[in-house]
């Protein structure tokens, strides 16, 4: 066995440190927005790292290291779609979230498991032509400023002068430079704003005429990963206009024009897939609604049906997408579901092999509420706040306030329905309802939010129990 491990461990010793976050960093970074599931967080944590510590390997043995993918068990509202978003920005890759229930089995009417990983492919590929976008934004920026010139201060201005006068060569070069220093003299006022209103005549793209297709019953270009009004504009000449408009109407155009010309459109769709195959994360939520019933007779196209079709694309397949073939042999595929009449064990036998690592998400308790409204970098005070503020209104949160609100938050959802930390977004819209409503009148004020006022705006509502019901 030594003589099979030795080379790989010689070969990574040799090698530099892994990149990226480490776990523990990981973790602390996902602290910043999510309150506690600490044992979640590890478990995602890992993941993560693991996939770096993958692209270290031999290509070799990078081929036959696969993700180990996650279940993560709790009810709703406790942070199982944020850990996982949240994991894709540390990453800064491709993720697209899908409810398991959406999907039915191949062959029936509705939406197939294979348009998870087209659509991934699709967010990607914005992404990514986003990004190229953003790096070209300069130079288009000065090519299209220069088109603008161009139809401020035509450039045969000169040459038309001088053909009708029939000026000498000395003329004509004077009348060049007076022509370039008349530009440059347009660029500056351009660049002060000062010719934003100035009416210019410039050629537009003619938008295509919606064509409506006839597909067959059942099937969609959707699911055939083929978007056919793309097709046809690429299959018809492009037609352009002449048309009038402000410089302030035109930039933005002219800009997208020359942005357009300076992407490599191959290049970024094959980057773009290469993240996906690479570092895409998929998030399966509900997937606990396909689990199959017991009992039951005839087909069941929106569970065990859609488990079998899942397992492929879990297992690693190859999808037939508009951008080509995309392999998801190293996609990361994060579950998440309730399980209150079920198990992850009800799942097919398959299925539940790929997926070896599950987590079990806690309950939020009256204490991790408080934590929730205060602590995040982006907390719901802050948001609150921030949003009155713009109408000149100071909120103040006091802390017997704050921990009332939590109160209240833990005893509704122990009375009814437990919908976790969104608990929190209805108790606040509640509360400062009033203020909302009236913040352009109470501009300079300052309102605090203390004990009082909290039991004050609830306490009818949580007095009878069908009114926090329907409210709350």
């Amino acid at each position: 066995m030594s003589e099979t491990t030795t080379p790989l461990l010689l070969q990574a010793s040799d090698r530099v440190a892994v990149p990226g976050l480490t776990p523990k960093q990981i973790v602390e970074e996902l602290d910043r927005y999510i309150i506690g599931q600490d044992e979640a967080k590890k478990a995602v944590a890992i993941a993560l790292r693991n996939r770096a510590r993958r692209r270290l390997l031999d290509p070799d043995l990078q081929e036959d290291v696969n993700p180990k993918n996650i279940i993560m068990i709790g009810p709703t509202g406790v942070g199982k779609t944020e850990i996982a978003r949240r994991l894709a920005r540390l990453e800064d890759a491709p993720f697209v979230k899908v409810e398991a229930s959406k999907f039915t089995e191949v062959g029936y009417v509705g939406r197939d498991v294979e348009s998870i990983i087209r659509d991934l492919v699709e967010i990607a590929v914005t992404r990514e032509r986003t990004q190229r976008m953003e790096e070209c934004r300069v130079a288009a920026e000065k090519a299209a400023e220069d088109r603008i010139l161009d139809l401020l201060v035509p450039s045969n201005l000169a040459r038309t002068f001088s053909d009708i006068e029939s000026r000498s060569g000395e003329d004509n070069e004077g009348h060049e430079l007076r022509l370039m220093a008349t530009r440059e003299r347009f660029r500056d006022m351009l660049r002060q704003g000062k010719l934003e209103d100035r009416t210019v005549e410039t050629e537009v793209k003619e938008r295509s005429s919606n064509v409506v297709v006839g597909v067959p019953p059942g099937v969609g270009f959707e699911e055939l990963g083929i978007d056919l009004k793309d097709m046809i504009e690429k299959m018809m000449p492009t037609r352009k206009k002449r048309k009038k408009m402000k410089v302030s109407e035109a930039r933005p155009l002219l800009i997208q024009e020359e942005a357009d010309r300076l992407l490599d459109m191959d290049q970024i769709i094959h980057d773009a897939v290469e993240k996906v195959e690479q570092s895409g994360i998929v998030f399966l939520d509900e997937i606990d609604k396909i689990v199959g019933r017991e009992n039951s007779s005839g087909p069941d196209v929106s569970r065990s049906g859609v488990q079998r079709d899942i397992l492929p694309l879990v297992e690693g397949s190859t999808v037939f997408t508009k951008y080509g073939m995309v392999k998801t042999d190293h996609v990361l595929f994060i579950a998440a579901g309730a399980f209150h009449g079920s198990s992850p064990s009800d799942l097919i036998p398959e299925l539940q092999g790929r997926f070896p690592i599950r987590v079990e998400l806690d309950d939020l308790d009256e204490e991790d509420f408080q934590r929730i409204l205060r602590e995040p970098k982006n907390s719901l005070l802050r948001q609150y706040s921030a949003l009155l503020a713009t109408e000149g209104v100071t909120v103040d949160f006091t802390d017997d306030g704050v921990a009332e609100m939590a109160r209240m938050a833990a005893h509704i959802n122990n009375e009814t329905d437990n919908i976790g930390a969104r608990r929190l977004y209805t108790i606040l819209e509640t509360v400062l309802g009033d203020i909302s409503f009236e913040a352009p009148n109470l501009r300079g004020q300052t309102v605090v939010i203390d004990q009082n006022y909290v039991r004050e705006k609830l306490s009818d509502i949580i007095a009878d129990t069908d009114l926090s019901r329907y409210i709350l």
